[in-house]
């Protein structure tokens, strides 16, 4: 896969069949409607080409909007590498496009920047200044540029907009089992990690802190759980706890992972967490002394779950 972040730099000498979308979480859902892009794409000998817009179009034309997404930037172009793509277009959302009339994105980003000779489109979608076009006009534009329109039905679009409702609901709740059934892999989290207060350190359980620049990543519900990462080409099991460390009094809101037989030094390294499972809430003890002998607990019940995987 190709990934153009400037549309006049795109590769559009093949003819492409296009989707259009923002495929927050690239989840199962997603998943169908990308297969489904691939396959006609090489039937037709077409490229199959994702066209998304980053920041998210809310960041933008709701600024006071407190979104959350599935996937940053580079989450996703690490998910959709793997799915079988020729091309994929991050186009920069602005004001400025935001204004752009529908027959200006056809004809601008679709015909001339794509060379989109077949656009697979939900039955729902609208596009153009005030989101004033539809599918409809999309076909009219199809007959008048030169390319064929196809409708994703309403049931498959319903089911991807489930998923995505689902996946969230679920993260916010703390359940990562039923999150990572809708996403087809496990929600990760990507930060570099900083220097903490070294308390873990001090009580046996050294901590990875996670830093991630991206304010609007969704992170799940507080509490402690199994989480793997790669390092080094190794897989490292671990746990985590998301909070605010409240039994030394924490005010600020941490992402802290102690690997299990790891002991290099992962400093202002930028590493991907996967988590596994969630195994309790996040809760303030009498003393650290309490801390530290629930600390056990924990790692011996991730360690029991990580073996029953």
């Amino acid at each position: 896969m190709i990934t153009f972040q400037n549309i006049s730099k795109f590769d559009n000498l093949h003819p492409t069949a296009v989707t259009i979308g923002t495929f927050d979480g690239v989840h199962i859902g997603h998943r169908k409607l990308l297969e489904r892009l691939i396959n006609d794409a090489k039937l037709l000998d077409l490229k199959a080409t994702v066209l998304t817009f980053f920041p998210h179009p809310r960041m933008i034309l709701q600024q006071d909007a407190n979104i959350k997404l599935l996937n940053t930037l580079d989450e996703k172009i690490h998910i959709l590498e793997k799915i079988g793509l020729d091309y994929l277009m991050i186009y920069p959302f602005s004001r400025e496009f935001s204004r752009y009339s529908a027959t200006d994105f056809v004809e601008k980003i679709l015909v001339k920047g794509l060379n989109s000779k077949k656009i697979i489109i939900g039955y729902d979608h609208r596009f153009g200044r005030n989101r004033n076009a539809d599918i409809k006009d999309l076909i009219d534009y199809g007959k008048t540029f030169n390319f064929q329109v196809d409708e994703i039905p309403a049931q498959e679009i319903e089911d991807v907009s489930v998923s995505s409702t689902k996946i969230r609901r679920a993260l916010e709740e703390g359940d990562i089992k039923t999150a990572n059934s809708y996403l087809g892999y496990e929600y990760m989290l990507t930060g570099t990690v900083k220097k903490g207060k070294g308390l873990g350190r001090k009580i046996d359980f050294p901590t990875a802190n996670i830093h991630i620049e991206e304010s609007y990543k969704l992170i799940p519900l507080n509490g402690v759980y199994v989480v793997k990462s790669t390092i080094n080409n190794r897989t490292v099991f671990g746990m985590m706890n998301i909070g605010f460390n409240p039994t030394v009094n924490g005010t600020e809101r941490s992402i802290e992972v102690h690997f299990f037989d790891f002991n290099n030094d992962l400093y202002e390294q930028k590493i991907q967490i996967n988590i596994l499972e969630r195994i309790r809430d996040e809760e303030k003890f009498k003393s650290v002394e309490d801390l530290k002998n629930q600390l056990y607990k924990d790692q011996k019940t991730a360690i029991n779950l990580i073996a029953k995987q």
